[in-house]
């Protein structure tokens, strides 16, 4: 394995761009979920007449369907995912618009038959029915409670408090209380490893919210701690948690 310094500077001179994952390629590993998210969701968009992305980062999981509806419209709140959007589904008709958090969606009452998202930032239950047709599905797959808290909290120290975010009870109430029906809920935890202290670096440049402070010299004794803990294990595990909600209006 490479020294700390040469992993470190590598990692922090790679692309964090867009939402995808491959620079991770031999560097850490992630089960996914058993229901196959990209796989049901291109399945949905084939059969809808218009749709509606939230929080599509770079526009990579919509990409992956062949067949998208007539009219096809995302959401991304940080520009240069904004701009990979446009950039991966522009050519494809997709109208890219770039939002504000906490801000309402940018659409009429009763737009689209089907809303959709991947690991959306914080899913705004009454503009979600707002922007639904009457019947329309919203179709997700959302981050669960304490996700990576093995490696946040190695960082960050234990936060109990935190750990109760995200819980897919506390999100089915929320959904309904603004209108909508939940038809289906399924979890899923999936075994994570880090396979070097680069890949490490470059997941917390990227996922900014897992250590909000996060930079190598802030946290460089515990960067060090790291590097040895994986050369000595040969990996560090952690562990993320998935939900896949449906909900109809």
């Amino acid at each position: 394995m490479r020294t700390f310094d040469e992993l470190i500077a590598e990692a922090e001179s790679a692309d964090i761009t867009g939402w995808g994952f491959a620079w991770l390629d031999g560097r850490a590993t992630e089960q996914r979920p058993p229901w196959g998210y990209s796989r049901l969701l291109a399945d949905r968009l084939a059969r809808a007449a218009s749709a509606l992305d939230i929080d599509t980062a770079g526009g990579e999981v919509v990409s992956e369907a062949s067949v998208l509806p007539e009219r096809m419209s995302v959401t991304e709140a940080w520009p240069p995912n904004a701009q990979r959007a446009r950039e991966v589904l522009g050519p494809r008709g997709v109208e890219v618009h770039e939002t504000k958090q906490d801000q309402p969606l940018p659409f009429p009452d009763e737009s689209f038959d089907l809303v959709t998202a991947r690991h959306p930032v914080s899913p705004d239950w009454s503009e979600i029915r707002r922007v639904l047709e009457p019947g329309g599905h919203y179709f997700a797959q959302h981050v669960g409670p304490a996700s990576a808290f093995e490696l946040i909290e190695f960082f960050l120290g234990p936060l109990p408090e935190h750990r109760q975010g995200r819980d897919p009870r506390r999100e089915v109430a929320q959904a309904e209380q603004a209108g909508l029906t939940v038809t289906d809920l399924r979890t899923a935890r999936c075994r994570m490893e880090f396979l070097d202290v680069g890949a490490v670096v470059w997941v917390l440049r990227k996922c900014v919210w897992w250590v909000p402070d996060f930079s190598v010299d802030r946290y460089r004794a515990k960067l060090l701690e790291l590097d040895d803990l994986i050369r000595h294990r040969g990996a560090f595990v952690a562990h993320s948690t998935r939900h896949l909600i449906e909900a109809q209006r």
